[in-house]
């Protein structure tokens, strides 16, 4: 088969290890599309999403329309034999869709038809389950809702947060991608359709959600919360009207009598928070204005008069 011009859509470092593995593998990547470049950290400081800088990189062409679905020439003027996304964060207009003559493939984190959208990862944590599935699978119009040509299943670890699962499963979608790309090229892969009753919708992670309120949660959804919402966009409770961001947390199923959100001491270099049903234990944090620091730096500091008080 002669060589295929892939163009590659993603954003994020998940879909940078994928993108690294079709270079590896020797794929002519004629073009990359990712999200504009945005303000990071602290200081805002201007940055390339961590695709568009592999793309550098590697001296491939990359663009980075604020709206996809108005200006799709840039990537029509690729002329892309197939389409591969992952987490890129646009809707992807027909007009696209319908150009490659191999069609748009897209790599998605979870058991789908559950969780199509834009937070696997987070809502499978969120909501407690013990396993997530890598799928390659077709696009088309509708969200998340194409074939699914080959998959796989992942472990969660009950103490994992999202940052982490990102990590581990980047490598193994680029595995899936790697072993079935040659496959579905040679039309060997016949592609299993979804079941729409079983369809369920991982919606983007809110700012209101971010916010931890222990009086409306008990254990361990609270601490579930907490593990997908961490290392970004990472959870936070309010107390004095301050916001403290947990950066690393436990949870201890033994249950204290006191009001939810109530700080009770720090034990073995852990902020313990009572909650409903057990304690959630902050190892390490930060406060607003202030720098990241682990939790007997912050008892001895800025929060030596927080105990017995209580989070908003």
């Amino acid at each position: 088969m002669d060589s295929i011009r892939i163009v590659f859509f993603g954003t994020a470092e998940f879909a940078a290890a994928i993108l690294n593995r079709l270079y590896e593998d020797g794929h002519q990547v004629v073009g990359v599309v990712s999200q504009p470049d945005r303000p990071i950290g602290r200081k805002h400081l201007i940055e390339p999403t961590p695709v568009h800088a592999l793309a550098e990189a590697h001296g491939t062409s990359c663009i980075a329309p604020r709206n996809l679905k108005e200006e799709p020439e840039g990537v029509l003027a690729m002329k892309p034999d197939l389409i591969i996304t992952c987490a890129y964060g646009q809707f992807v207009p027909d007009v696209i869709l319908e150009a490659p003559r191999f069609g748009c493939l897209n790599i998605h984190p979870s058991a789908l038809p559950k969780y199509r959208g834009g937070a696997p990862i987070q809502r499978t944590i969120w909501n407690g389950d013990s396993s997530i599935d890598i799928c390659l699978m077709e696009m088309v119009h509708a969200m998340d809702a194409g074939r699914i040509f080959a998959r796989t299943s992942v472990p969660v670890d009950p103490d994992e947060t999202s940052g982490h699962l990102f990590r581990k499963l980047a490598p193994l979608a680029a595995d899936l991608l790697s072993e079935n790309l040659p496959k579905y090229l040679n039309g060997e892969l016949a592609g299993e359709p979804q079941d729409e009753r079983q369809k369920t919708i991982a919606r983007n992670i809110s700012r209101e959600e971010e916010q931890i309120f222990f009086e409306k949660e008990q254990m361990p959804e609270l601490y579930n919360h907490c593990r997908a919402l961490l290392e970004e966009p990472g959870p936070y409770g309010m107390i004095d009207h301050k916001r403290i961001k947990f950066l690393e947390v436990r949870m201890e199923q033994t249950e204290e009598p006191a009001v939810p959100g109530t700080i009770l001491d720090i034990q073995n270099h852990a902020m313990r928070i009572a909650c409903r049903g057990g304690i959630l234990k902050v190892i390490r944090l930060q406060m607003q204005g202030k720098n990241a620091m682990d939790a007997d730096a912050f008892m001895n500091g800025a929060g030596r008069n927080l105990i017995g008080r209580q989070f908003e």
